[in-house]
């Protein structure tokens, strides 16, 4: 299935967001391919190379190493690339991650309509499901 989507540019576009859970911030950290479709969905509680690391290699391991990966400055994506060995893929840039930023809108739409999350594991089932759902139902694309 997964070769079936691949294209000839596989690009991955990263980004994180953070979501409150009672009070205390945890991040989502997406993967979103160039076509606009989530790949990956990830809680964590920090926003550092660990958390960074965890999430590319559980992304990767799924879906196999894109030809480039677009992400915003933080610093934790550039040190955990190079630790996996694919620092050379990276691209940033002002404008380049808009796909990924723009994918967090419905999502953060349906999180205030269900008003809150009380645990980071129902926070990581929502997170999935929602983008599972949405990729099958979205007809912008």
């Amino acid at each position: 299935r997964i070769e079936g989507m691949r294209s000839s540019q596989w690009r991955w576009h990263l980004d994180e967001m953070f979501v409150k859970i009672n009070g205390e911030r945890h991040y989502l950290w997406r993967a979103v391919d160039h076509e606009g479709e989530v790949l990956e969905s990830f809680v964590t509680k920090t926003r550092d190379k660990k958390a960074a690391l965890k999430f590319l290699r559980k992304s990767m391991k799924r879906y196999g190493r894109p030809d480039s990966i677009v992400t915003d400055r933080l610093r934790s994506y550039g040190a955990a690339l190079k630790e996996i060995g694919a620092a050379d893929r990276q691209e940033t840039g002002r404008w380049l991650n808009n796909r990924a930023e723009n994918s967090h809108l419905p999502f953060r739409r349906r999180e205030r309509a269900m008003l809150r999350f009380r645990r980071m594991r129902s926070l990581q089932k929502f997170a999935s499901v929602h983008a599972s759902v949405s990729n099958h139902f979205n007809s912008e694309r």
